[in-house]
């Protein structure tokens, strides 16, 4: 009776850690766009929650400026957030674009788009 044998070949084996440490590098560069937006999407809300926010246009551009400093964000800029005058209040708009060099002349671009309304006087809704 013949044996077979089972499991990977050496090359199989270099081929699937190639793919994987590729994969892993790629995150590596990915994941902290997103970090960074998801905190500019909770410093947002944070600023539409404070009653302060509810006095002006610079008031709301100092809250986001220092929260930003708080979160360790140091791509967005506070000049970056659009205020828009609503009827109840403002518009909070941040509407950016990431580059981050891959490999040689390969980049990784993110798209990134958060709203926050707030309310006049009584807070974000």
């Amino acid at each position: 009776m013949k044996k077979s044998q089972r499991g990977m070949t050496m090359v199989g084996f270099l081929l699937t850690l190639t793919l994987l440490i590729f994969f892993a590098f790629v995150a590596m560069k990915i994941v902290p766009m997103y970090i960074e937006f998801y905190s500019v999407k909770k410093i947002m809300a944070t600023v539409a929650n404070n009653p302060e926010a509810a006095s002006g246009k610079d008031k709301i551009r100092s809250l986001f400026a220092r929260s930003l400093q708080i979160d360790y964000v140091k791509v967005i800029k506070p000049e970056m957030l659009k205020i828009e005058s609503t009827d109840g209040g403002y518009n909070l708009v941040m509407d950016y674009e990431r580059r981050e060099s891959l490999m040689a002349n390969l980049d990784v671009v993110g798209k990134f788009h958060a709203e926050q309304k707030l309310a006049r006087g009584a807070g974000a809704e």
